[in-house]
């Protein structure tokens, strides 16, 4: 029986690399995102990525998803469950960025990160635990960083969010471990590149890396839960400890040189 994910925010980035990823190793995706409309400014579409998995020749289920609202998240779980009748993995990449110190984050804004990345990632991961729970066993992902409280100064109200996300993960893999589900957190090394990317002008093409980067760490996630269940891991560091060697692979720009994501480039993006 093919193995089923639920990816949100994968209309385009690095929930579509993803699900493009997965689908190559036979999984069964649900794109799960807002995007149901094509926007000249933000190409891609819970449909047009649909397509393009099941050109690899599996299963695709195209949902509507905001993973700000309980009732939408409810209903894209009862879809993809009512259509595949279970779920294997959950990964929980869609999220909202806000790189900006306290004083000029007001608390909508603040709201918005947090009902995005942790309250949403609760609600999908929370969403799919009973079916986990029946068919004895699941693998839950969080696209959020370890903790390294260096990283809140200026961005108070995303790292919160974020470090939240991967809480989730290190408590979730305590909690389930007699039920045989796991849960990891995982974010890049390196900038990646995305509209996010482009629009916080974070540098250029040559101090990018594909997401696909990150695609190959979450398949190798899943591939290998007894090195990465309950754990808080980079991207290129656990591809390095499961054997990978090329990382020139993912450059954007032939002969580039990555810039690794820091809370002082973070900093930088928003001047």
């Amino acid at each position: 029986m093919s193995k089923v994910a639920f990816i949100t925010g994968a209309s385009r980035g690095i929930g579509r690399a993803c699900a493009l990823r997965m689908a190559r190793e036979g999984w069964n995706i649900v794109i799960a995102a807002k995007s149901v409309e094509e926007n000249p400014k933000l190409p891609g579409t819970i449909f047009s990525v649909a397509e393009e998995v099941r050109a690899l020749g599996v299963e695709a289920l195209p949902v509507q998803c905001n993973v700000r609202d309980t009732e939408s998240v409810e209903a894209a779980a009862e879809a993809a469950l009512g259509h595949f009748g279970r779920m294997d993995a959950v990964i929980n990449n869609a999220g909202a960025l806000w790189w900006r110190p306290m004083e000029e984050t007001p608390i909508k804004r603040f709201d918005l990160v947090m009902e995005v990345n942790v309250r949403g990632a609760y609600a999908v991961t929370e969403a799919f635990l009973p079916v986990m729970k029946a068919q004895g066993g699941g693998h839950v992902v969080m696209m959020s960083p370890p903790i390294d409280l260096c990283m809140l100064a200026g961005h108070i109200a995303y790292g919160i969010s974020k470090f939240g996300m991967t809480m989730i993960a290190l408590g979730l893999a305590e909690e389930m471990r007699d039920h045989n589900i796991r849960a990891t957190a995982l974010w890049p090394k390196t900038v990646i590149e995305s509209y996010a990317t482009i629009n916080y002008g974070l540098g250029n093409p040559a101090f990018w890396r594909k997401p696909e980067i990150v695609a190959d760490a979450t398949l190798e996630i899943l591939r290998h839960p007894e090195l990465s269940n309950g754990r808080a891991l980079i991207d290129e560091d656990f591809l390095r400890e499961v054997g990978y060697t090329d990382f020139d692979q993912y450059l954007c720009v032939a002969g580039g040189t990555p810039l690794e994501l820091s809370s002082e480039v973070m900093t930088a993006a928003r001047t």
